[in-house]
């Protein structure tokens, strides 16, 4: 699937990066994704696929499955961002290293990290905003400032990561048969320097973050998205049987 992210997957994800900061002999992270793309959003075959032995059961009230109400469905999500915001609490640093798809929920994952670099032909965008929602974790004014932010989040619009790179989205992009080589250098350059060192300098400008209020921001728009994931209308069921076909 691309590597569409489940519960399970963000699950294990959070504890490997955990262990990765607990581990004496690693300095530096490197996200990245098996296969041809980076990531493709969040799986779409439910937030609780995996509990269907249970409605099998009859057994349907166990839990808060299916975003039966707007609580539930907000419910659903901060448990997704308590995962998934793992990457900015660790002390150690996190390179995101991006190749091929990149959207939706992929962009959750990857714009938490600490560096984004990317392949130049990779296809970075959030196309659920022009019908299903914002994103629920949304960096976007951070790394962008507002008018680039709005320029993408309305419209939806899916860029190259040349141009991710020219607008500041991404840190750099390379020639995709260099991206790997780029990456390591990178890590490699950082793994020389002391952990404690690292620690402090990643989490000074994670503290601007938080004085821009980047954690509560984060917290008030998977609200906002249990809201626009009540939108209805022509717009919203084409824009889904686009996507599906």
């Amino acid at each position: 699937k691309r590597n569409a992210m489940s519960p399970e997957m963000l699950e294990e994800l959070r504890l490997a990066l955990l262990e990765a900061d607990d581990l004496i002999a690693v300095n530096v992270i490197v996200l990245k994704g098996a296969g041809k793309d980076f990531c493709a959003g969040y799986d779409l075959a439910g937030a609780y696929a995996g509990r269907a032995a249970d409605e099998a059961a009859g057994n349907t009230l166990a839990y808060r499955s299916g975003a039966k109400t707007f609580d539930d469905d907000c419910w659903g999500m901060e448990r997704n961002l308590d995962r998934l915001t793992t990457i900015l609490d660790i002390h150690k640093p996190v390179i995101a290293q991006v190749q091929g798809n990149c959207v939706a929920g992929g962009m959750d994952l990857a714009f938490l990290c600490d560096i984004v670099i990317a392949a130049d032909d990779a296809k970075i965008g959030y196309p659920a905003t022009r019908a299903n929602g914002t994103p629920p974790i949304n960096m976007f004014y951070y790394h962008l400032g507002p008018q680039w932010a709005k320029r993408l989040l309305l419209t939806g619009d899916i860029i190259s990561g040349l141009d991710a790179a020219r607008i500041g989205l991404v840190m750099d992009a390379v020639p995709a048969d260099q991206l790997e080589a780029e990456v390591a250098t990178l890590a490699g350059k950082m793994a020389q320097i002391d952990a404690d060192l690292l620690s402090v300098n990643k989490r000074s400008v994670n503290l601007a973050f938080e004085l821009a209020h980047a954690r509560t921001l984060q917290r008030l728009t998977t609200e906002l998205d249990a809201r626009g994931h009540l939108a209805q209308g022509p717009k919203r069921t084409k824009f889904k049987k686009d996507i599906a076909e």
